[in-house]
């Protein structure tokens, strides 16, 4: 070993910012391993570095005691007061058993864990800043898919989308660039993993927090979420201050706001819907674009209900397969059944009947 090291330790620190320290610290580990495997030696060890002239020193540690058991671990007491008349029973002298060829065997040891270090580092480096960007919108590259995955080029790091996390029928072609959730980033041993996704209700939540800015202050917050990726979304949101009408705010003036990320999730349909402390109320918001006449709950159940609308109105209420009132089931967290007046009449006269029987 020779300045050559440090020199290559001092570049190291500066280009990969790996602490020269902590390289020294595994080297050290690693040549006690080396030194006992190539030497048959049982004995306590110890390696030091000299981080100034490079050069590498192995010493045999061993207990000062009265009685020598164990030449290999312990040395005597009259043997270490003729080394230095300051030694105890109990301390630790250390003998230096450096090997002549030790220097061959060091030079590939520091390889590998100077290898291994960079490895590590490089993987921590992605880790840390891309597990800052957990639950946030990252914009991105296709780079490539296959029947699994398709994955995206964040700039550094490969990126990978699951069939689940795309939004149907969406096309990804190779150098399209979308915008991504990120949902999670794993430290795993072959190295960080990013996950992204285009269906998770956190990117739409984010997009409205980079489009409405009363909304990323907290003057206008989301409540809620309910989204069915690429075909409709409902957003339940309320305001903080009085003055302010929330659906109006997120809509924006000629419905700019909305329309920048309806066009972001190419053609989603958004409906936006004030949040109130009134279930009956918020319900009916929540199956907005139909009238509701009536909400009644269950007195069994506190999370269920029934809602009146009226016939003409049915339909709509319910949506294009069930659409609507699953949207808005999932908004509220209520279970809903939709009546018709008619068919709501009909069921509170056989409610009547049946209690006039009992």
């Amino acid at each position: 070993m020779s300045k050559e090291m440090i020199t290559a330790l001092d570049a190291l620190e500066q280009e990969k910012g790996i602490k020269k320290d902590v390289v020294i610290d595994a080297l050290e580990a690693a040549l006690v391993s080396a030194y006992k495997r190539n030497y048959g030696q049982a004995q306590n060890v110890a390696v030091e570095f000299d981080n100034k002239k490079g050069d590498i020193h192995v010493y045999a540690v061993k207990k000062v005691v009265e009685e020598v058991m164990d030449p290999q671990q312990e040395v005597s007491l009259s043997e270490a007061l003729g080394i230095n008349k300051a030694y105890e029973l109990d301390d630790e002298i250390k003998f230096e058993v450096t090997p002549k060829n030790f220097g061959r065997i060091a030079a590939q040891t520091a390889k590998q864990v100077i290898m291994q270090r960079v490895r590590e580092a490089e993987r921590g480096v992605v880790y840390e800043k891309y597990s800052q960007y957990e639950d946030e919108i990252v914009t991105g590259e296709v780079a490539r898919r296959d029947n699994r995955y398709v994955y995206v080029d964040l700039g550094g790091v490969e990126a990978v989308m699951s069939r689940q996390d795309q939004i149907p029928d969406e096309q990804y072609e190779p150098h399209d660039h979308i915008k991504v959730y990120v949902t999670k980033v794993d430290d795993s041993g072959k190295g960080p993993q990013v996950y992204v996704s285009r269906s998770a209700s956190g990117l739409l939540k984010r997009l409205f927090e980079q489009e409405v800015p009363e909304i990323y202050d907290g003057t206008v917050e989301i409540v809620s979420i309910a989204r069915e990726a690429g075909d409709r979304a409902k957003v339940a949101v309320k305001s903080n201050n009085p003055d302010i009408d929330p659906v109006g705010t997120c809509v924006g003036p000629r419905g700019q706001r909305v329309q920048t990320i309806v066009n972001e999730l190419h053609g989603e349909n958004m409906d936006i819907v004030e949040w109130v402390e009134d279930p009956a109320e918020y319900i009916a918001n929540a199956l907005n674009p139909a009238e509701v006449e009536d909400v009644l709950f269950d007195e069994e159940d506190e999370r269920s209900c029934m809602v009146i609308v009226p016939d003409y109105q049915l339909s709509l209420a319910i949506g294009k397969r069930g659409q609507n009132a699953r949207l808005a089931a999932k908004l509220t967290n209520y279970k809903i059944d939709i009546k018709s007046e008619s068919d709501a009449s009909e069921y509170v006269e056989e409610d009547e009947d049946t209690e006039d029987a009992e």
